[in-house]
């Protein structure tokens, strides 16, 4: 229990985090899930913010980090980019800095349509 196969040896899932947001964004969601090799390193990880509100292709994705199909790319409402990888912490704490930066332009667009 607790292992899951990542097409990697030894790889296990060390984070699997669903958070479902609720207003202003209700029906989005923010996701986590990283895989660490027999070594403590991080072999896979993939990070979305998904709101089908905002963005409706890529499953909804608006933004969204990944190492799939053996790269690093960024994912941007439906387009994807390669992005230079400097280590998985450097990398979550720049997905969550987008993602503030993300909903205080939501929230700002928000105020002005109203």
């Amino acid at each position: 229990m607790g292992r899951k196969r990542s097409g990697r040896p030894g790889a296990r899932k060390i984070v699997d985090q669903r958070i479902y947001l609720k207003r202003p964004r209700r029906g989005a969601v923010l996701r986590e899930e990283v895989w660490q090799g027999e070594d403590g390193e991080v072999v896979r990880y993939s990070l979305a913010y998904a709101n089908a509100v905002i963005c409706g292709v890529d499953n909804g994705r608006v933004l969204g980090y990944d190492n799939s199909h053996d790269h690093h790319h960024r994912h941007f409402m439906g387009k994807r980019e390669p992005f230079e990888f400097h280590g998985y912490e450097a990398l979550a704490a720049r997905f969550y800095d987008e993602v503030r930066e993300l909903w205080r332009k939501e929230d700002e667009a928000g105020h002005k349509s109203n």
